[in-house]
């Protein structure tokens, strides 16, 4: 006996009520698109007003704390530039953190290689202690680095402050480029290598040009890492001409409201130009990500 089953009856929707969800839903969905751009805007004045701040006050006759209209003059810039308030100490800077970051991303680059390429029993525990030294706060070890510094005759030395700082972010380099060498295939690196490239050949030719995004970013981030350190040539260096802008811009500040906001502002703005510069210099390098899909056509 054949059981035949009847169809299931079918409710259309009128055609006014589909409009009338389809309307609440646009409506729904613009009402969260104006919150969510109000809480940017929100969050945006956050980190806008300060900068405002400081651009006003810089050109303001009678900078204070407070946000007001600047008195429109110049001293305050004319005040600061001079070799001892800016140019030597962001000279000293600049050699510093400058020579600092190649160090830093050399080293990371030949040491994220094995660890991205070869296995080894201590791979893992030295990737987790490389991960525990990068949360390491650098206030725990400043003593200890101090007393050694002294005892290798390193204090108040420019060369020896530099080789701390690229130390001291050589664990961070050294996480950040081997996660952006992993990606670079090994198929290349096993062409190259029956073309009778070696080692330093097939990492130089090869896996740097694909990864040069991966190098740029560390480049940055390092660079800003060691321009914004305050606490550790403050420590190491005693000399006054050696001292970079990151402490020298501490001698705008003083106690009972007598520091100089106008100065302090104005250093502040030429303080931030060479990582500015540094940013829109090697970020035009970062728009086309890894290029890996040409170099695996064919």
């Amino acid at each position: 006996m054949a059981v035949t089953s009847s169809p299931r009856a079918v409710r259309v929707r009128p055609e006014a009520d589909r409009q009338a969800v389809g309307g609440t839903r646009r409506r729904r969905v613009a009402t969260g698109r104006i919150a969510v751009n109000a809480s940017l805007l929100v969050f945006s004045a956050l980190y806008l007003v300060p900068l405002l701040w400081m651009l006003l006050a810089s050109v303001n006759a009678h900078g204070s704390f407070k946000l007001t209209v600047p008195s429109p003059t110049g001293d305050n810039f004319r005040q600061i530039l001079n070799t001892d308030t800016t140019y030597r100490p962001m000279l000293n800077g600049l050699l510093m953190c400058g020579g600092g970051t190649l160090l830093c991303v050399v080293c990371s680059v030949l040491a994220a290689y094995p660890l991205s390429r070869f296995r080894s029993r201590l791979r893992r525990p030295f990737l987790y202690t490389i991960l525990f030294s990068t949360g390491l706060p650098i206030t725990a070890v400043m003593i200890p680095v101090y007393s050694m510094f002294v005892q290798v005759n390193l204090i108040d030395s420019m060369p020896g402050t530099t080789l701390f700082l690229a130390a001291a972010a050589l664990p961070f380099g050294i996480w950040l480029m081997k996660n952006f060498m992993d990606g670079v295939p090994l198929v290349l690196e096993e062409a190259a290598r029956i073309d009778g490239a070696n080692a330093m050949q097939v990492l130089w030719r090869i896996v740097l040009p694909l990864m040069w995004p991966g190098v740029i970013v560390v480049t940055i981030f390092t660079f800003i890492g060691m321009w914004g350190n305050f606490f550790v040539p403050f420590i190491l260096l005693l000399s006054p001409e050696k001292l970079p802008a990151s402490v020298s811009v501490f001698t705008f500040l003083s106690a009972h409201d007598q520091t100089q906001y106008g100065q302090l502002s104005a250093f502040s703005i030429i303080y931030s130009i060479p990582v500015v510069m540094l940013y829109l210099v090697l970020a035009r390098r970062l728009g086309g990500g890894f290029a890996l899909g040409g170099a695996l056509k064919g």
